[in-house]
C-alpha cells in the first residue's frame, strides 16, 4: 500500500470519525438543552401549582376561624395540601441542584434543639405507621451553623423512609445525633429495623426516580427523596453512608458541618438566629387525634337508629380511612381498623354488619381477612367488599375466590361504594323475608325433615329468649352467655337471618308474647302485662306495643272484650 493511499484512507477515518464524533456532541447538546428546557418547564409549573396551593391553604384557615365545627375535614385538606406542598418543593429543590442553583446559606443556633424539634414533628406519621420512635441527642444542646431548610429536608427524607420500610409489627426508627471529638460536625444516624436493601441495589439508592421497594410494601414513593438527601449533604460539604442487611434493616448516617470556618461567607447569614419556637413543615396531628380515639368516630349519626347498620371499614391509608369515614357516618355506624388483625379482634368483640376492606395492606391483607372470616362459622354470614388499586381480571378472581361479596377498583366514587352497600342490604333483606316468611316468627316449629344448622340457631335462640321473658335484665350478653357464644357472633348470625339485632330481637319477642297473652286473657291488666314480658316501665311497653302492632295494648285488649 503506497503513501497516497495510507493517507487517503486515514483522511476517511478521520473524517468518519469527526462526523461521529460531531454527531455525539451534537446529540449531547440537543439532551441537555432538552433536560434544562425540561427543568424549566418543571420549575414554571410548580411555582405555578405552589401559589394555587397558597391560597387553597389560607382559604382553609379562614373556614376553620368561621365554621370550627368541622376541624377534622380542615385537618384533612390541610394534611394533603403540605403533603403536595412539600413534593413540589422536592421538584424545585431537585431542578435547583441539577442547574447548579442550590444555594446554602446558615445561621447560627442551638443544633440539637432543632434536630430534635423537626424529628418531634414528623413523630405523627411514626403513630400511623405504629412505629416505636426514638430520638437521642448527645449532647442535648449544643450551638452552631445549619441551613435549617435542608437539614429539614435531610431529616424529613431519612426519617419518613425509615417509617416506610419499617416492620409492619413491633417497628422502631432510631434518630441518632451526636458530635465528632472536635465539635466541628454532627453526625446524624436513622436505623430502622425494617426489610433492609439487598446488596446489589444499594449502588442504586440515591439515584433520582430509582423505585426502590415502595410497591413492596405498599407505600408511596416518588424517586427523589433519597436522591435529594444526598445532594443537600454535598451542598454541606458533608458525607452520606447507607449500611444495610435484608430482613434486619437499614442505617443511614449523615455528617455535616456545623462550625462557621467550614462555610464561605456568602453562605452565612449573620443577621438571624435559628428559632426553635415554630414548628417546620408539621405533618399535622391528625394521625395521633385518630389514634387516641377507640373507635373512630367521627360524626356519629345524628338520633342513632339502635337498628342502624354497623360498617367496619379496614384500610391502612389514613387520609383515605378518615375521609370514607366522615363521609359514611352520616348514614351508618362506622368502626375502623388500619388492618386485618386489628379487623379481626373488633369483629370479635363488636357488632359489624358489613365490612369494607382494602386488599393490600400491612400485618394482614384484605385477602387473608376475607378468607379467615369466610371459615369460620361464627362470622362467615359477614358480607364483605373489598377495595383495591388492582385492575387484573386474576385479581378480581382472587378477591371473589375467597368469599367477597363484591368488589371495587380505586379510584372510586363514594356513590359507587354506596350502591354495592345497599345492595347487599337490599339482598339480605330480600333472604331474611324468605327465611321469616317459611318460619313465621322462630317458634319451634315441627318439621319433616332435620333442622338446618340456621333453623336450629333460631330454635335455641327463642326458647332461651322465651325462658328468660320476665327478666328485664336479660340482655345479648345474657343470651351469648346462654347461647355459649361471644356476643358478636351470636349478632351477627341473628342479623344476617333475621334482619334484627339482638335486643331488638328480645324485645320483638317479648312483645309478641304480649299479644299472645291479651288474645288469652283481655282483662289482663296492662301493668301486669309490662312485668310479665320484662319491660320495666309500662309506659314505654306501650310506646313500644303501639310502634309495632299500631295500637295501645288497652285499646287491643278493649277490642277483643267487646268480640266475647
Amino acid at each position: 500500500m503506497n503513501l497516497t493511499t495510507v493517507i487517503i484512507l486515514s483522511a476517511i477515518a478521520l473524517s468518519v470519525g469527526l462526523f461521529f464524533a460531531g454527531r455525539e456532541l451534537f446529540q449531547r447538546s440537543v439532551r441537555m438543552r432538552n433536560r434544562l428546557q425540561m427543568n424549566a418547564i418543571y420549575t414554571n409549573i410548580t411555582h405555578e401549582l405552589l401559589t394555587p396551593l397558597t391560597v387553597i391553604s389560607a382559604s382553609v384557615e379562614r373556614l376553620r376561624s368561621k365554621e370550627p365545627a368541622h376541624e377534622q375535614d380542615y385537618d384533612l385538606m390541610q394534611l394533603n395540601i403540605d403533603r403536595m406542598v412539600r413534593l413540589l418543593q422536592q421538584i424545585l429543590e431537585t431542578n435547583k441542584s441539577q442547574s447548579g442553583e442550590l444555594k446554602l446559606l446558615v445561621a447560627y443556633g442551638d443544633v440539637m434543639q432543632y434536630i430534635q424539634q423537626t424529628a418531634l414533628c414528623i413523630e405523627p406519621l411514626m403513630v400511623q405507621k405504629g412505629v416505636k420512635f426514638t430520638i437521642q441527642c448527645t449532647p442535648e444542646s449544643m450551638m452552631g451553623w445549619i441551613d435549617t431548610d435542608k437539614l429539614d429536608k435531610i431529616i424529613y427524607n431519612l426519617l419518613s423512609n425509615a417509617a416506610k420500610y419499617s416492620l409492619s409489627e413491633n417497628g422502631k426508627v432510631t434518630l441518632q445525633v451526636k458530635t465528632n471529638k472536635k465539635y466541628d460536625h454532627i453526625i446524624i444516624k436513622v436505623s430502622d429495623n425494617g426489610i433492609g436493601i439487598p446488596q446489589d441495589k444499594l449502588k442504586k439508592l440515591f439515584r433520582r426516580f430509582y423505585d426502590g421497594a415502595y410497591r413492596q410494601q405498599n407505600t408511596i414513593g416518588h424517586g427523589l427523596g433519597l436522591a435529594l438527601t444526598r445532594e443537600l449533604v454535598f451542598l454541606h460539604g458533608g458525607n452520606i453512608d447507607c449500611e444495610s442487611e435484608e430482613g434486619k434493616g437499614t442505617v443511614f448516617t449523615v455528617t455535616i458541618p456545623i462550625k462557621k470556618e467550614a462555610f464561605s461567607a456568602s453562605q452565612i447569614d449573620e443577621s438571624h438566629q435559628i428559632d426553635i419556637s415554630t414548628p417546620r413543615n408539621a405533618i399535622l396531628d391528625i394521625a395521633k387525634r385518630m389514634h387516641d380515639q377507640e373507635p373512630v368516630d367521627v360524626e356519629p349519626i345524628e338520633d342513632v337508629n339502635e337498628d342502624a347498620y354497623k360498617l367496619l371499614l379496614v384500610e391502612d391509608n389514613l387520609e383515605l380511612l378518615m375521609l370514607m369515614n366522615q363521609l359514611l357516618s352520616s348514614k351508618y355506624i362506622v368502626k375502623t381498623a388500619s388492618n386485618g388483625k386489628e379487623a379481626m379482634k373488633i369483629i370479635s368483640e363488636e357488632e359489624i354488619d358489613i365490612i369494607i376492606s382494602d386488599v393490600m395492606m400491612p400485618v394482614m391483607d384484605g385477602i387473608e381477612l376475607t378468607r379467615k372470616i369466610k371459615s369460620d362459622s361464627n362470622f362467615m354470614h359477614l358480607p364483605i367488599i373489598l377495595l383495591t388499586a388492582k385492575t387484573q381480571e386474576e385479581d378480581r378472581n382472587n378477591a371473589l375466590e375467597v368469599g367477597a361479596d363484591s368488589f371495587v377498583t380505586k379510584p372510586f366514587k363514594l356513590s359507587d361504594l354506596e350502591l354495592r352497600i345497599n345492595n347487599i342490604i337490599e339482598n339480605r333483606k330480600r333472604i331474611q323475608e324468605e327465611f321469616i316468611s317459611q318460619h313465621g316468627d322462630f317458634m319451634p316449629i315441627a318439621l319433616n325433615r332435620e333442622p338446618t344448622a340456621d333453623e336450629l340457631f333460631l330454635r335455641q335462640i327463642y326458647e332461651k329468649v322465651s325462658e328468660h321473658l320476665s327478666d328485664s335484665d336479660y340482655d345479648r350478653d345474657a343470651l351469648a352467655a346462654d347461647m355459649g357464644a361471644s356476643a358478636s357472633s351470636v349478632y351477627n348470625k341473628l342479623r344476617a337471618l333475621t334482619g334484627m339485632n339482638v335486643s331488638v330481637y328480645i324485645r320483638d319477642q317479648r312483645l309478641k308474647e304480649a299479644m299472645r297473652m291479651i288474645q288469652r286473657s283481655p282483662a289482663i291488666r296492662i301493668n301486669e302485662l309490662a312485668y310479665k314480658v320484662g319491660f320495666k316501665d309500662p309506659k314505654y311497653f306501650s310506646t313500644c306495643f303501639k310502634k309495632e302492632f299500631g295500637v295501645q295494648p288497652k285499646e287491643y285488649a278493649e277490642s277483643l272484650a267487646k268480640d266475647q
